[in-house]
């Protein structure tokens, strides 16, 4: 990564088919008016993806509330259907540097999308890999089950429009604000991104989510699934480093199966 004058250049040489690309399609599909500002692209090529540089300011209260209402905003912009890709974009993406499942065509629900292409995918990978047995398996198989059997849908939440990856180091403050780089964009549950705020830890958390509900009630109860919505990316990170995620991610499969 280096910043040469006005941007950031993102660069990887061994870059698999869409990497960059993908990014920058979800960047341009999160910038919707009113949503919280991202890191503009400015090129994109199969090796890099250049965007506008930002300068970095401490995080403050106020930022935490305005970033709250217009994540809001970002994801009542919708779309089509759970699991669909960022316009523009006609097939799988990434999440860090490993696949990213979505679905082209409408699923079922919410959570048919997020059993069969959030969860199992990264289940077998895990398996494989030996980063989790049988029995654990069997565990977030049961989740899968209920999530497919609907236990977990709201019929009144339509898809929203998600960063998909929203950790806090996908959060930069600067002096006009915060904004989003790194998405894994798609057609989401919003529980999903804010239940991934909270993963890592993110300042003003609670000013950010208390300004989001001010513009978009949550449901009730939405706290106790934020357990739910951490699977996929605690799996991922079973994934990509290995077994010490496992204890977290299995612990909370118990909750939910």
């Amino acid at each position: 990564m280096t910043v040469p004058g006005d941007r950031f250049v993102k660069r990887r040489h061994d870059a698999p088919p869409g990497f960059f690309e993908v990014e920058a399609a979800g960047l341009r599909w999160l910038a919707v008016p009113g949503g919280v500002p991202v890191a503009e692209p400015v090129d994109v090529s199969p090796s890099q993806l250049s965007t506008v540089k930002l300068e970095l300011a401490p995080p403050t209260g106020a930022a935490a509330d305005e970033f709250g209402r217009r994540l809001a905003v970002t994801h009542d912009a919708g779309a089509r259907h759970f699991g669909v890709p960022p316009d523009d974009w006609d097939t799988d993406g990434y999440i860090g540097r490993i696949g990213l499942p979505h679905a082209l065509e409408p699923v079922k629900s919410w959570g048919e999308f997020y059993a069969n292409l959030r969860i199992r995918p990264y289940l077998r990978s895990a398996y494989t890999q030996g980063a989790i047995d049988g029995h654990q398996l069997h565990v977030f198989e049961q989740v899968c089950t209920r999530l497919e059997a609907g236990t977990y849908d709201d019929p009144t939440e339509q898809p929203s429009r998600i960063h998909g990856d929203l950790w806090s180091g996908n959060v930069l403050w600067s002096d006009d604000g915060v904004h989003l780089i790194d998405p894994a964009a798609h057609g989401g549950h919003r529980e999903t991104d804010l239940a991934m705020l909270g993963l890592f830890g993110l300042p003003h958390l609670e000013r950010v989510l208390r300004a989001y509900d001010e513009v978009h009630p949550l449901t009730d109860g939405w706290r106790d699934r934020v357990g739910l919505h951490r699977l996929h990316p605690l799996l991922t990170h079973v994934v990509l480093f290995g077994g010490s995620y496992v204890p977290q991610a299995i612990a909370m499969a118990h909750k939910y199966g």
